[in-house]
């Protein structure tokens, strides 16, 4: 009978009880095999670079931004990134899949739910907590979200490029790239180019 490798798992860093039960739960199973944990954020890209798990799990409250989660995601394709969030609102989970995370839990999800969307992530599968998946009401008690373009328009205004840089850059027209850049603005709180890039920028 063929042994089955396990999974290796990389756990970022979370609050003292939350990341004690997380490195219980991951002991414990042994279809997974913990190969780093408690990494701070400052360290999670070379970390990741250095074993190339199949799946991260990421403390949420430690990213400059959910567009963070493209950059990690086009970095490491091979590794399914598996979000923890104190409250996540569905539509906050849904931007965090389309950025490229496999899957999107509460920080209170049971520990047992836990375990399977970890297996279920490195499958490659999306999971989403029972509130996203449901069909409710649209959310409207959460902040207005970035699309995915809009983050790519946002992550190159905050790098200094014009817009006419932006434009050849994704292949659209300088008046598309105003648009998006309003939308982001707007969405963001901020009236200037100079308040945008005063904000804190994702790892490139």
């Amino acid at each position: 009978m063929l042994q089955r490798v396990p999974i290796p798992v990389v756990l970022a860093r979370f609050e003292d009880i939350v990341g004690l039960g997380l490195r219980a739960l991951i002991d414990d199973d042994d279809n997974l095999e913990l190969v780093a944990s408690d990494i701070p954020h400052e360290a999670l890209y070379s970390v990741l670079e250095r074993h190339r798990p199949r799946v991260a799990i990421l403390n949420f409250g430690s990213l400059a931004s959910p567009v963070e989660l493209r950059t990690l995601h086009r970095a490491f394709p091979e590794t399914r990134l598996l979000v923890l969030a104190n409250r996540p609102h569905p539509s906050e989970c849904r931007q965090m899949l389309s950025f490229g995370a496999t899957a999107c839990l509460a920080k209170s999800t049971e520990a047992r739910d836990v375990l399977h969307a970890i297996h279920l992530a490195s499958r490659g599968l999306h999971v989403l907590p029972p509130a996203a998946n449901a069909a409710a009401a649209p959310d409207l008690t959460g902040p207005e979200l970035l699309t995915p373009r809009e983050a790519e328009v946002m992550e190159l205004l905050q790098s200094g490029r014009s817009n006419a840089e932006i434009a050849h850059e994704l292949h659209v027209s300088v008046e598309t790239v105003r648009t998006h850049a309003r939308r982001v603005y707007r969405k963001l709180g901020v009236r200037t180019r100079r308040e945008l890039r005063a904000r804190p920028a994702v790892h490139s």
